[in-house]
């Protein structure tokens, strides 16, 4: 895995407030991680770091798309994805990750990197099932949804003459209370 320099924010040298960073993320930065399940990505990141006195806070919002294929008919489409994460940044004695929102970091250190946490913000902000909007709205054309509908179980209407006559005996029960 690579190191991600980019997304090694320096702290040390900020002053006290508020910094603005901004990156924009393609296929490459999920490659790095060996994520294949995008064909392509275009996601803009805004990075705001608020440092105080004893703490930092990072609040991260992501917006862009990402290139997947759909569940139903593997055809590739845009998906469009939004996430925020917001992350507490504490110094202690040592190095701690545990907590999703809090992160510790020893004293001595002097910058962060947060390629990990944007990298697990955006893979997760994808949907668990990608369907292609053609398929919801019916435009989609594919060999694949055309064998599908093919195979799709027909509905069978029973006939009023088929019902075992047993069956209306019981019924005449029931209404004759």
């Amino acid at each position: 895995m690579m190191q991600h320099k980019e997304f090694i924010i320096p702290f040390s040298g900020l002053k006290q407030g508020k910094h603005e960073f901004e990156y924009t993320i393609e296929n490459t930065f999920f490659e790095s991680f060996e994520y294949d399940e995008f064909n392509g990505a275009d996601i803009k990141l805004d990075v705001t770091l608020n440092k105080m006195s004893t703490m930092m806070e990072l609040e991260m919002k992501a917006r862009g798309t990402v290139n997947v294929n759909c569940d139903l008919t593997s055809e590739p489409y845009d998906q469009k994805i939004k996430a925020d994460l917001e992350l507490v940044v504490k110094f202690g004695d040592e190095y701690n990750n545990d907590n999703d929102e809090i992160l510790i970091i020893p004293h001595s250190e002097y910058q962060i990197n947060i390629a990990q946490y944007v990298y697990e913000m955006l893979v997760l902000s994808v949907p668990l099932k990608k369907v292609h909007p053609g398929v919801l709205d019916g435009t989609l054309k594919s060999e694949v949804l055309d064998k599908l509908e093919e195979l799709q179980p027909k509905d069978t209407k029973e006939n009023k003459e088929d019902i075992d006559p047993r069956w209306d005996a019981l019924k005449k029960l029931l209404t004759d209370k």
